[in-house]
């Protein structure tokens, strides 16, 4: 069984990290649907903020729109093949400051209607015995389908706040299987390391 896979970053510019495995495992508090390694990054301007503070983003949602990094690129982290290219899945708005704790209420029912709920819109690529996974793509982004070849740096589709998503995000995982309620984790570097919470990634094109 393959236990780690040193991938790319699948992206280029600035990018928050968040929920890293570098911190604790499981990373997302759970370890359900292979995601005790799972990873999460959140692009962010050349201040490092993904999106100016307002009293109005504290006390309601706000358009994913608003985000600067929505609609960023998203590369592919590893050379494979695209074992499935799910989208149609809406952005829905994104929750700071009192939405996220009404939006977190909402956690249990969307743990109970599976993966594809969670994960939004996203896309599985095979690369031997390992399935990495990226999620909360943007509705209607997605430029490849099931059965292509894409080598590291090909654009697989957009930003989105897509799935279980309190803002604009990519969520990045490995896994020994197309199946997320079956396979097991596979640990994750990116360039050879694990980047920390709180980091800000800097990823130059390739």
């Amino acid at each position: 069984m393959r236990t780690s896979i040193d991938l790319a970053y699948p992206f280029t510019g600035d990018w928050l990290v968040q929920n890293s495995p570098a911190d604790r495992v499981p990373s997302h508090g759970t370890r359900l649907f292979a995601t005790s390694y799972a990873i999460d990054f959140v692009p962010v301007d050349d201040t490092g903020r993904s999106a100016r503070m307002t009293l109005g983003a504290l006390v309601r949602p706000q358009a994913p729109g608003a985000f600067p990094g929505f609609g960023r690129a998203v590369l592919a982290p590893v050379a494979g093949v695209v074992l499935s290219a799910h989208d149609g899945e809406p952005d829905h708005a994104a929750h700071r400051g009192l939405p996220s704790i009404r939006y977190a209420l909402t956690q249990r029912q969307r743990v109970a209607a599976g993966w594809a709920a969670l994960a939004g819109n996203h896309v599985l690529l095979s690369c031997g015995d390992v399935v990495a996974a990226l999620c909360h793509l943007q509705q209607g982004s997605i430029r490849v389908e099931a059965g292509q070849a894409v080598q590291v740096g090909d654009v697989l589709g957009r930003c989105g706040n897509s799935g279980n998503s309190t803002e604009p995000h990519v969520h990045v995982q490995a896994m020994d299987g197309p199946d997320p309620t079956r396979a097991r984790p596979v640990a994750i570097t990116f360039q050879g390391s694990l980047p920390a919470n709180g980091q800000v990634v800097r990823a130059t094109p390739r």
